[in-house]
């Protein structure tokens, strides 16, 4: 009977996404944009005024773990308990600011959601607020959040929506949760890195230099300004003669996180491990031509075939670009509007065995 159950739960989402997947064709950048540098870099330059002007806000701090908080930004439903709640995490280097955290908390908000938007740990200015770095392998602060906003705020439907390095987060924590975290309904990623070990190395190819240098550059910065908060916790010394991210990781990231090198953080921490695990609802927007998250790992059975996971994948959309324009009244950032459609159409959907509705 469960065997029963689960094949007719793989074809209802089925159904669901059926239409969704038609947007994987609707996808059509101007030729400019076909260019995934252009399409990776230009999304975040282009102006974006008054995302949340008027949208209610309140900062909120989550206590992950012993002498660790994680600061949100929260935008608050006037009936918060009767709406559904997206938890939105940003990718390396980026924080609540980042215009794609700004952009999809908008849209979600105006769609009738309660909106979080995360700082990662030491992200957004938090440094003072945790004495580690953050890395890949930190699904269980998400896992607390949504605990938290379900016992404390009372949540039921509580969603996890992350880019990249976020996107690994949000689907570790969902493979890690399984079905055991009721309130949980299901997971978006974007671009997400589920295998840190090909993303560095593609992120690492003399091609994805000026990403590269971006990257690390950042991450030097972030490290000496920890250095400063936490006196004689960090050794500095020879941090200047790194140049490539995987020999920092190794060096920082990985030590700190409780990893035995740079290449154990990297297995461990990928959320690829995981997804067999997943039991909600889920959505994975990659693009093919993404520069540094290969798109060969999106292609292995088990994601392909997964009753629970669905992946739109376009030819063109660069790393978390996904920017056209087109001629049915949405803005040019398609991935956070394909992102509400979802959440949208997971709300509600008729059963093919029971004439009950489901919530999934």
């Amino acid at each position: 009977m469960r065997a029963v159950d689960l094949c007719c739960e793989a074809m209802e989402f089925f159904v669901m996404m059926s239409g969704m997947l038609q947007d994987r064709q609707n996808f059509a950048p101007a030729a400019l944009l076909r260019n995934p540098h252009v399409m990776t870099v230009l999304p975040g330059r282009w102006p974006r005024r008054g995302l949340l002007a008027r949208v209610p806000t309140e900062s909120r701090l989550f206590t992950t773990e012993s002498h660790t908080q994680l600061l949100g930004f929260c935008h608050w439903q006037p009936h918060r308990t009767a709406c559904q709640t997206v938890v939105l995490v940003h990718g390396l280097e980026g924080s609540s600011e980042s215009h794609y955290m700004r952009g999809i908390a908008s849209k979600a908000y105006r769609a009738g959601f309660n909106v979080i938007r995360m700082n990662q740990r030491t992200c957004g200015g938090t440094e003072h607020l945790t004495p580690t770095l953050y890395n890949s392998g930190l699904s269980q602060d998400y896992r607390a959040i949504v605990h938290e906003l379900s016992r404390v705020d009372g949540f039921t439907r509580i969603w996890l929506v992350g880019y990249s390095l976020g996107g690994n987060l949000v689907l570790k924590a969902a493979g890690e949760a399984g079905s055991s975290e009721a309130a949980l309904a299901g997971t978006v990623a974007v671009c997400p890195t589920i295998d840190p070990m090909q993303c560095a190395k593609a992120l690492e190819a003399p091609q994805n230099w000026v990403y590269h240098y971006h990257f690390l550059t950042q991450l030097k910065r972030r490290m000496r300004r920890k250095a400063r908060l936490f006196p004689g916790k960090w050794n500095l010394a020879g941090l200047d003669r790194i140049r490539i991210l995987s020999e920092f990781d190794d060096r920082y990231t990985a030590p700190d996180g409780g990893y035995a090198s740079g290449a154990d953080y990297y297995d461990r921490s990928g959320a690829g491990h995981v997804l067999d695990s997943i039991t909600v609802p889920t959505l994975i927007i990659t693009a093919q031509d993404d520069p540094f998250i290969p798109y060969s790992m999106f292609t292995v059975p088990l994601i392909q075939h997964h009753p629970k996971i669905r992946v739109i994948a376009p030819r063109h959309g660069g790393h978390c670009g996904f920017f056209h324009w087109t001629p049915n009244g949405e803005d040019p950032y398609w991935a956070e509007n394909r992102i509400v459609d979802f959440l949208r159409s997971c709300t509600v959907t008729p059963t093919l065995h029971d004439s009950r509705r489901l919530l999934l």
